[in-house]
């Protein structure tokens, strides 16, 4: 089994519960709340811009100039082409730039990437992509998915999103990801296999608390603002 595969099982229940969550189904469906997918495409874009600095500095640990090349186009992907999709939903649900760019991340989108950054700053290339994956992947499988559903990509809120996501471009990003994580990690030790799948699975995790955190519009408690 590929140390990729062998990630991928361990987190299936996670996954499952997040492909399973009312906020996903509901964009499949079209029977989401606008205003939670307001939330989300807000906090989205906040996490994003640490998003891409992942790959920016992915680029700088990695030793060869084929994936630090590949690392520069998905820096490029995340800042030109999924982010200008959230600020074409921005313009479309009526949120303004300013209200976008000043968009403060609520308290589970800040954990989130701060855990994310702090791994990645403090480990090796492996440690990066390791927690990185979850994010590319799983809304990969989300967004294949989600395009079985009748009428779905044609959603007039909705459809851009679930196009984009199981997109065969997105795809390219998380196969190319899970086959580098298969070759960074050949002829690594067990306890090391293990540390890594316990960052995976953590992302795994905080990808799950994401959509929760959206579907109830959860941000800083009012008395502590």
């Amino acid at each position: 089994m590929s140390f990729s595969q062998r990630l991928h099982d361990k987190a299936q229940p996670i996954w499952e519960a997040s492909h399973n969550h009312p906020f996903v189904q509901g964009i499949g469906d079209g029977s989401l709340n606008l205003e939670k997918f307001k939330f989300f495409m807000k906090q989205d874009y906040v996490y994003l811009i640490d998003y891409a600095r992942l790959f920016a500095l992915a680029s700088m640990k990695a030793t060869s100039l084929e994936h630090m090349s590949m690392f520069a186009k998905m820096l490029d992907a995340t800042l030109n082409v999924e982010m200008d999709l959230h600020r074409q939903y921005a313009a479309k649900l009526g949120i303004s730039n300013d209200e976008l760019e000043d968009t403060q991340p609520a308290p589970m989108a800040l954990a989130y990437s701060s855990y994310m950054l702090s791994v990645s700053e403090r480990g090796s290339l492996i440690d990066l992509v390791t927690a990185i994956l979850p994010c590319a992947w799983s809304y990969y499988e989300i967004g294949k998915k989600l395009a079985e559903i009748p009428g779905a990509m044609e959603h007039e809120f909705y459809g851009e999103w679930v196009t984009m996501y199981q997109s065969e471009e997105f795809g390219e990003i998380s196969d190319w990801l899970i086959k580098l994580i298969d070759q960074l990690a050949e002829g690594l030790p067990e306890n090391e296999l293990t540390r890594l799948e316990e960052i995976f699975l953590h992302t795994s995790r905080f990808e799950y608390m994401f959509w929760e955190m959206s579907y109830n519009e959860e941000t800083w408690p009012a008395h502590v603002l």
